[in-house]
């Protein structure tokens, strides 16, 4: 990728338990890039890199659906096997396009041991291939940067996103969602050493960094606690504004910061998560029978509970580590 300052620099995310600056990590994500791959142990194929089309500016947040609450936001539709428009398009061009992050460690990140993505989001995207494509899918992987998610789907730029996406009902109001994969919390991620300790007043005259169209921003717009806000196009770009000493502390999902104070062992998770973040596989609105497959794809990948199904698998090798005691995936809530 070329870049910029900070973005001349090639790189591809690694645990840094040194306490290594991630900086050329961050860089990683700021210029859009799609990889082609075949099946979890296939080749990679060329990275395309260069010129993308121009990004869409994020959409103002929507009106939340009436009939959305927070009780209710997770609710999906129920799970079919059928193929309709949307699955029979993705089987004739032979491809699932899914929009990922390749720089959150245990979620989505290039392993440098293989050149190939890997992590949580990562295993799940190839079950959802695999049941659409057969056992050897076509699968391109594109990097959306969080603000870049809904727009994406929106332009049917990719086909799904798979990257750590909240359900909430003023997304809902712009895109579909599965049922929830994974449930995670906001929390504030700080120096060890820091006087902060949790979202709360303790952050007043600090500089609070979170992506841009994130849950965080959200969160923070609405109650700042005194701090100034500083948004970055993806939250690994806030550990490095933190690691460079021009932000105080970040604001993002639990599940993000324990994956990035594994990297740096001098940040630590404060206080508790103070929201409810369940993550879903984000669509189209009208690709309604493609939220229906993914849905029982996850029915499939939860099948098996708490004991040897494939998210408990998935949960043993990628995030039990630095989330200990998660016993199982949530339970699927459905709308009709």
């Amino acid at each position: 990728m070329r870049a910029r300052g900070l973005r001349n620099l090639r790189a591809v995310l690694a645990p840094v338990a040194s306490g290594m600056c991630v900086m050329a990590a961050a860089a990683a994500v700021l210029v859009p890039a799609l990889v082609h791959e075949t099946g979890p142990a296939g080749p990679v194929g060329p990275v395309r890199h260069g010129a993308s089309a121009p990004a869409a500016p994020h959409p103002a947040a929507a009106p939340a659906d009436a009939k959305c609450t927070a009780q209710n936001a997770a609710e999906s539709l129920r799970p079919s096997s059928d193929d309709g428009a949307a699955v029979s398009r993705i089987k004739e061009k032979g491809q699932l396009v899914v929009g990922v992050d390749q720089n959150t460690y245990r979620w989505g990140y290039r392993d440098p041991a293989t050149g190939k993505l890997a992590g949580f989001d990562i295993d799940l995207v190839w079950a959802i291939a695999r049941d659409i494509l057969g056992p050897d899918p076509d699968v391109v992987f594109k990097a959306v940067p969080t603000a870049q998610r809904v727009p994406a789907l929106q332009r049917h730029t990719v086909d799904m996103v798979v990257r750590t996406m909240t359900i909430n009902c003023a997304r809902k109001a712009q895109v579909a969602f599965s049922t929830a994969y994974f449930q995670a919390g906001q929390q504030v991620l700080a120096p060890k050493a820091s006087k902060i300790k949790a979202f709360d007043d303790s952050l007043r005259g600090k500089r609070v960094c979170t992506a841009a169209g994130s849950t965080g921003e959200s969160e923070l717009r609405a109650q700042r606690h005194g701090a100034s806000v500083l948004t970055v196009p993806n939250q690994l770009d806030c550990l490095v504004r933190l690691q460079l000493g021009e932000a105080d502390a970040v604001v993002t999902d639990n599940a993000l910061a324990a994956a990035q104070a594994a990297q740096d062992p001098t940040v630590e998770l404060k206080g508790g998560p103070f929201t409810d973040e369940p993550y879903g596989v984000a669509m189209n609105q009208d690709d309604t029978d493609l939220v229906r497959r993914v849905n029982k794809v996850l029915d499939d990948y939860r099948d098996g509970g708490r004991g040897d199904s494939p998210w408990m698998r998935a949960y043993r090798k990628w995030l039990r580590a630095d989330l200990p005691g998660i016993s199982g995936p949530p339970s699927p809530e459905y709308s009709d």
